[in-house]
């Protein structure tokens, strides 16, 4: 069964959060995940929506809740909480 998360925030300066995000991938490899993609919002280009896929539910909930994702973002300058959510493939 795949697995995708779904991550909305909002970044300081979209640049510098892509630079930190690309530099997180072997990271993310690590972590599980099989594929991703980066949406931006047409009226806020700071406004994102970033998608992971996961072999498992298991799988992703611990890539999300890993103190080194929770860094990462805090670093690459993500304002206020995430909105997270993870859905099945059925």
């Amino acid at each position: 069964m795949a697995v995708t998360a779904m991550v909305q925030h909002r970044v300081t300066d979209y640049d510098a959060w892509r630079k930190a995000y690309d530099q997180f991938e072997t990271t993310q490899k690590t972590g599980g995940v099989t594929h991703q993609s980066v949406y931006r919002s047409k009226d806020d280009p700071n406004n994102l929506l970033v998608t992971h896929g996961f072999a498992t539910t298991a799988d992703a909930e611990t890539f999300l809740a890993g103190t080194e994702l929770r860094e990462a973002m805090q670093q690459a300058g993500v304002q206020g909480q995430p909105r997270i959510e993870i859905y099945q493939d059925m």
